[in-house]
């Protein structure tokens, strides 16, 4: 299988980019009549996407060092050209990103996908934009593949209408492009630093930095910084994360999961790369700054998870606690962090995109159009207003008994469901978050099979507490609202599920509960991942040692 892969190497890199974006241009000529066409073609073209990238992924892990690709489109030697980039992680958030899409494109199948126009397209630029990021190797056209994605998030956000989504799209629009300024600041400061906007060029040009430009480097970094920390919602930075997510349409709020994570996908792969050990006076700077802003971030998404009542919210605000988990293990600067890190990245968004899906689904349960279930209920179904036990407690408001009535189908589908997505994000066993939440603090503890520290850093000690004050509060927010939408009695009738919405949600929480299976074979492959970006010099040589296809005399 991978020599079949490899035969179709480098240019099938090319393919998570060009189809989409082949895709969305031809939907944009079919008319919206034709909208089970526009739908088929839709998710066929993701199904496409996601078995590349299954191969791609195949390929990057295959041979005992892994395989590392290179693709020059223009056919121009880096630092001058085009170049994209392969490799465990380039890899991994692909598939991510492709899983995700997939799941929310047969979502949208059942009912989202006719709320507007042109939705179809959008999507696909949007898988575009996210899939052109994690590929390239150079700051204008991660800059370019950004504002595709964003452009195409924009419209995504107000499909379906509504004033909400109006409100929340316009203050998306504009803290994202004060995001993008500060990008393109950060981005001319570098080029003016180093001469070239390639990032492996930057990396080897960082070491050779004056000292009296060193500031003038770091203050360019830092700016570029916050506009990743902008996208990846890192407190304070993410006030509008909670309205804009909160207010997308159930399928675009479970892709909008990914997008955060490409915010922290450029802080791992730039920090790694540009502020490793050959970085001279500048290595491992910023360290510090990102474990805390991790933190302050943790504990903001922990508090927005423990103050929301409303599924949406309450998703929105995983995945902030998701993204301050990640970047305050990338500050501490350990392979071995790096890997439980990028093991618990996929999980995490996984079981976010998840609980947007589902959320929609309760929301439609509550209130099917037939008896309106008020949202807040004060009372408990199984006390009296004295908090004491009610006679005959095993009988419901009817006076019919509990004990041994058959709970429908789709209710006892949606309630798994909700539970499963519970233990991955708070972290508990034996699911993914908790694998990956545990690697993480053995790398960081140095626990029983690492090598034993001269002594635990004070960050360290502030991370485990919080992971586990964290964990608790996403455990107490999610069962608080579990039992307010599964448990306490309402009259209303069985949820009414289609395929077409119950087969996503099976499929996120498949992979997730994959990942735990295969927890083994998933932890080596990111633990080379982790020692590849920790020692990036085969990535700076093999971007610019690589040489264009020699042009054949006509």
């Amino acid at each position: 299988m991978t020599d079949f892969i490899a035969a179709l190497m480098p240019h099938l890199m090319l393919a998570p980019i060009a189809l989409p974006l082949l895709t969305a241009a031809w939907l944009l000529f079919v008319r919206e009549e034709h909208e089970r066409l526009k739908l088929t073609v839709n998710i066929a073209s993701t199904t496409v996407s996601l078995l590349v990238a299954i191969a791609l992924l195949l390929w990057s892990g295959s041979g005992s060092t892994g395989s590392f690709g290179i693709y020059l489109p223009g056919n121009w030697p880096a630092p001058f050209g085009i170049v994209l980039v392969l490799d465990r992680l380039t890899a991994l958030m692909l598939v991510t990103t492709n899983v995700v899409a997939l799941a929310s494109a047969v979502f949208a199948a059942a009912r989202w996908h006719r709320a507007g126009v042109l939705y179809h397209s959008l999507f696909q630029f949007q898988l575009m934009g996210l899939c052109g990021a994690f590929l390239t190797a150079d700051l204008f056209n991660l800059f370019v593949f950004f504002e595709i994605m964003l452009a195409a998030s924009y419209g995504l956000l107000l499909h379906g209408s509504g004033q909400a989504r109006v409100r929340a799209g316009l203050h998306y629009i504009a803290i994202n492009l004060v995001a993008s300024s500060l990008f393109l600041i950060g981005a001319a400061m570098l080029y003016g630093i180093a001469g070239t906007l390639n990032m492996a060029d930057i990396a080897r040009a960082v070491g050779q930095v004056a000292a009296h430009d060193r500031g003038l480097l770091h203050a360019a970094a830092a700016i570029l910084a916050v506009a990743f920390f902008i996208k990846a919602a890192v407190w304070p930075l993410n006030f509008w994360l909670a309205p804009a997510y909160g207010a997308a349409v159930a399928p675009v709020g479970a892709l909008f999961a990914v997008l955060t994570k490409v915010g922290i996908y450029s802080l791992l792969r730039l920090w790694t790369l540009w502020f490793g050990d050959a970085a001279g006076s500048s290595a491992y700077w910023g360290g510090s700054w990102l474990v805390g802003a991790g933190m302050a971030t943790m504990v903001f998404g922990a508090l927005g998870m423990l103050a929301s009542q409303r599924l949406t919210q309450l998703a929105s605000h995983a995945a902030i606690l998701s993204s301050g988990t990640l970047l305050a293990a990338l500050g501490l600067g350990d392979a071995a962090v790096t890997a439980g890190l990028l093991y618990y990245l996929p999980g995490s968004t996984l079981a976010v995109a998840c609980l947007f899906l589902l959320a929609d689904l309760v929301r439609r349960w509550r209130n099917d159009g037939a008896t309106l279930a008020p949202y807040e209920r004060e009372d408990t179904p199984f006390l009296t207003a004295d908090l004491v036990p009610r006679e005959r407690l095993n009988l419901d408001d009817d006076e019919q008994i509990l004990v041994g009535r058959v709970i429908h189908a789709t209710t006892a589908l949606l309630g798994i469901a909700f539970l499963l997505t519970t233990l991955v994000i708070a972290g508990l066993p034996p699911l993914s978050g908790f694998i990956g939440k545990f690697a993480m603090l053995a790398g960081a503890l140095r626990l029983p099979g690492s090598a034993v520290p001269n002594g635990v850093p004070t960050a360290t000690w502030l991370l485990f507490g919080l992971m586990l004050l964290t964990g608790l509060a996403a455990l107490l927010a999610l069962v608080r609202v579990g039992v307010r939408h599964f448990w306490a009695a309402h009259d209303r009738r069985a949820p009414q599920l289609r395929v077409l919405e119950g087969l996503p949600i099976a499929g996120l929480l498949g992979a997730c509960i994959a990942l735990a299976l295969y927890a083994g074979s998933a932890m080596r492959f990111t633990g080379e991942a982790a020692q590849a970006l920790h020692t990036p010099a085969h990535y700076i040589h093999g971007v610019l040692a690589a040489q264009p296809h020699a042009r054949t005399a006509p």
